[in-house]
């Protein structure tokens, strides 16, 4: 089996317009902090202020690379445009991945984020046997449903009342990508 650590080396996570996704830094530290307290390069994913330190202890710990889950920058043009997550979920003989994804303000918009989301779930479906990967979004974020469409999911389906955001409980719309579902690319 190939590990996290070994792939990374061949650098083979990018795709042709040069987004490329790698592991946390100490240099990039500086944006876990920012999404920890700034609401506005959180957008409407903010859930009000977290403890700005975090970042560095889960570096410290494990790298942001676990078993049950973990982080990557995203890379564009040479610059960390922001992380994409994933953490397992399900049942014991049924686990799959729920992944997200949050940029800076100034690279939105630029087709980072969709190619981010195909990169990620083609590198879980290449190193993990899970059979499924999930994302999740609100009803209004219209430009994150594009980036996932574009990034191979489908809309599966709306869990009602699950998010507390802004004083308020809303829907969810979940997208899913099968591991038989093609590669945007």
């Amino acid at each position: 089996m190939v590990t996290l650590a070994a792939f990374w080396v061949h650098d083979l996570v990018m795709d042709a317009e040069g987004v490329r996704l790698r592991p946390v830094t100490e240099s990039d530290l500086s944006i876990f902090r920012r999404i920890a307290t700034e609401p506005e390069v959180s957008g409407l994913d903010w859930t009000g202020f977290r403890d700005a330190q975090a970042a560095g202890r889960r570096l410290a710990s494990d790298g942001f690379l676990a078993p049950e889950g973990g982080c990557l920058v995203v890379e564009a043009e040479g610059a960390p445009a922001g992380a994409v997550t994933w953490r397992s979920i399900g049942h014991t003989a049924g686990k799959y991945w729920v992944m997200g994804i949050i940029l800076l303000p100034e690279w939105r918009g630029r087709g980072v984020g969709w190619r981010a989301q195909a990169l990620l779930a083609d590198y879980l479906f290449a190193h993990t046997p899970v059979q499924r990967i999930e994302a999740g979004t609100q009803p209004g974020n219209i430009a994150e449903q594009k980036a996932l469409e574009k990034a191979g999911f489908r809309r599966e389906g709306v869990l009602r009342s699950a998010e507390f955001r802004a004083g308020e409980w809303s829907d969810v719309w979940i997208y899913g990508r099968l591991r038989s579902d093609p590669s945007p690319w």
